[in-house]
């Protein structure tokens, strides 16, 4: 899988563009008089690409740094506005597919506040 550090760039902005559109969605569905569900994070993980290989080196100049699991990570890619897990993982979930439709091994994760 070869990538550019443009391509890796463009595939994070439209990973975070789905995302905020699927928190947006999610939000008004479940919660459109704004109430809160329970209190969380999300993130998005890109598993397997080894640092020191050129895709490793492309995922670092476009900005996804390994986490402490070894996975390169997208914390919060839909940056919506609250504090509802539920609607963070639903942007954190589309990420997620935008990398596995380019090929990648990606998840979403998330653990309450």
């Amino acid at each position: 899988m070869q990538y550019t550090v443009e391509q890796i760039r463009n595939l994070v902005d439209e990973a975070k563009a789905k995302a905020y559109a699927a928190a947006d969605a999610h939000e008004n569905k479940y919660y459109p008089e704004g109430g809160w569900g329970a209190c969380g994070f999300a993130w998005v993980n890109i598993w397997g690409i080894k640092g020191n290989t050129k895709l490793g080196r492309a995922m670092k100049a476009a900005g996804i740094e390994k986490d402490y699991s070894g996975a390169h990570s997208i914390w919060n890619p839909s940056k919506y506005p609250t504090q509802n897990v539920s609607t963070l993982e639903a942007g954190a979930q589309a990420a997620a597919q935008v990398f596995k439709d380019a090929g990648f091994t990606a998840y979403a994760g998330s653990r309450l506040d």
